[in-house]
């Protein structure tokens, strides 16, 4: 659904600038934890200006299907995606509406093949799989990597699904990064910042720039 995602957006300039860079998705973070938290209120004035053609994601980590539901429809968002405890039970009672779910990652892969069998016995396999980077008691947006080359010998594991590589990529890394996973497509918050919450312009350019030759460079 999409090559390259900047997420933690919380203000209409970074999601202009992210547009601007070449950026395919973009993510609102509805966790209210996490430093780049944004007000779904906030969300919607950014999505009235948005690009068009720049794909829509919302980030939930535990939240009731209730606020879930909330959010799709007042956004239109075009993909879910769940960074937190939720089971494949969860991901059916959302009803076939398009989820990407993120796992983050410790010792490898192992607990994902599981996982995708009950989705699947649920009907409920999720458009995409992201993995992230594992660090206790955060939800990701840490700044630490995964083991590439871990998850380069475990891509069995995620099927025929997408892979979404998270975890600490930046401009000087996402190149390597892509080479040795060959994802399917790549996702930054931290790494592209001046502070939490606020996006640079020049990485966001330099990120993209670097994602989207190397995805070329794969063939």
């Amino acid at each position: 659904m999409f090559r390259v995602k900047v997420c933690g957006i919380t203000s209409v300039a970074d999601a202009q600038s992210a547009a601007d860079a070449g950026a395919d998705a973009i993510g609102f973070n509805f966790f209210p934890l996490s430093p780049r938290y944004i007000e779904l209120r906030r969300a919607r004035q950014i999505v009235e200006v948005l690009s068009p053609g720049v794909l829509k994601v919302g980030v939930f980590v535990n939240s009731p299907i209730a606020e879930i539901r909330a959010a799709i429809e007042l956004l239109h968002l075009d993909l879910v995606q769940l960074h937190g405890d939720e089971e494949p039970e969860f991901i059916a009672k959302l009803e076939g509406r398009p989820v990407m779910r993120a796992f983050r990652v410790e010792a490898g892969l192992a607990g994902l093949k599981d996982y995708l069998s009950r989705c699947q016995k649920l009907a409920c396999l999720p458009r995409m799989v992201l993995v992230d980077a594992y660090k206790k008691g955060a939800y990701g947006g840490t700044g630490e990597t995964t083991d590439w080359k871990l998850l380069s010998g475990e891509r069995k594991e995620v099927r025929e699904l997408p892979l979404v590589l998270a975890g600490g990529l930046t401009p000087r890394n996402v190149a390597a990064a892509i080479a040795t996973v060959r994802p399917a497509a790549v996702d930054t918050a931290s790494g592209v910042e001046l502070r939490p919450g606020q996006k640079s312009p020049q990485l966001m350019q330099a990120f993209v720039s670097a994602a989207k030759q190397a995805f070329a460079d794969l063939g």
